[in-house]
């Protein structure tokens, strides 16, 4: 059976000896090469540890568990990362599968029995997501594919309209810099307002920054 070298990084002392003592008692396969409570103690250990996978609390009291997540990858790419927090808000977990992450497994499910499942079918060269994190990762694809379809309902000058408020330009400028008329520029941004189910410039500009629509 493959030796898996973990790693924890956390800052509460007693939840890295529960980890600690409970996986090594029961999963003889998985050894915890080191531990730290920052980023900077993790940093300054890999320099001598062999580590396969990473477990790693979002909240530390240096950086960021996605500040690390991004470092690593850079420094030490071949070294796994499975994310066990507390903190896994959509825009955590989003910014974390944007790094590249394997894992992510909420402090409220890490079991040690869990994690060590995780460990494995990481290692194996699968991902691992928590049932609580799959439904937000869930969601983040459905609030995705509604943007990318609200965004295709508009066509390229309907766009540029849309860019150009968000520049707060009157209805004059917009229709000098697109070479339109004023009345054209008003038509457009009334089909705008039928689309989105609105009636004001300020909803418009903040629906298109909400939603992504003008990159």
């Amino acid at each position: 059976m493959q030796k898996i070298n973990a790693f924890l990084v956390d800052d509460h002392e007693l939840f890295r000896l529960g980890i600690r003592t409970a996986i090594e008692s029961r999963h003889p396969d998985i050894a915890i090469v080191g531990e730290a409570g920052s980023g900077a103690e993790f940093f300054d250990l890999l320099k001598t540890t062999t580590v396969d996978i990473v477990l790693l609390d979002i909240a530390l009291p240096d950086m960021s568990g996605v500040e690390i997540a991004r470092r690593l990858r850079k420094e030490y790419p071949s070294v796994k990362i499975l994310a066990v927090s507390a903190e896994n808000s959509a825009v955590i977990v989003q910014e974390m599968l944007n790094i590249g992450i394997e894992g992510f497994i909420s402090k409220l499910n890490s079991k040690p029995d869990i994690l060590a499942e995780a460990l494995r079918s990481i290692m194996q060269g699968f991902e691992y997501f928590g049932r609580d994190i799959s439904e937000i990762i869930q969601r983040i694809y459905i609030a995705k594919k509604k943007t990318v379809e609200v965004s295709s309902d508009f066509s390229e000058q309907e766009k540029q309209i849309i860019q150009c408020c968000m520049e707060g330009l009157p209805a004059k400028l917009i229709a000098n810099r697109l070479d339109i008329s004023t009345r054209t520029v008003d038509w457009h941004k009334s089909n705008i307002f039928r689309k989105l189910g609105i009636k004001s410039t300020l909803e418009m500009v903040q629906f298109a920054v909400k939603n992504g629509i003008i990159g």
